[in-house]
């Protein structure tokens, strides 16, 4: 933190936040790293690894326009983390209940197809 006559650099604080927020001795559930873990032998999609191709890309967007054009879903279903990679579809994040969950897979097997589409949505406890 930085500080100076009585004011305190904003940037300062933010910084302090992200290492307090960070720092699984203070904040022990902020460490996920057990969450982000390889998977089942294969190491599990990231966001970053979101692929540019055209047809990836089309696939995500289709998928993201049906379920934020379905105002059933609660904003957790609307924000899932799609990534789609070589026209497989990972699903990744927390939904509200199990009848979100099956909607959102049903939503991006419809557009993906089924046998493309791996679900790592989690039901969330709020």
């Amino acid at each position: 933190m930085q500080w100076r006559k009585g004011f305190i650099s904003l940037t300062g604080m933010a910084l302090a936040t992200q290492l307090y927020a960070a720092d699984p001795s203070v904040n022990p559930d902020a460490d996920n790293t057990k969450k982000n873990q390889i998977h089942n032998g294969t190491e599990a999609l990231s966001a970053d690894q979101q692929s540019n191709s055209a047809s990836d890309v089309e696939v995500t967007r289709k998928i993201r326009r049906s379920l934020t054009s379905d105002k059933s879903l609660s904003t957790y279903a609307h924000n899932v983390k799609i990534i789609t990679n070589n026209g497989v579809v990972v699903l990744k994040g927390p939904v509200k209940n199990r009848k979100e969950k099956d909607i959102v897979e049903s939503q991006a097997a419809k557009v993906a197809g089924a046998d493309k589409v791996r679900s790592e949505l989690e039901i969330s406890a709020n």
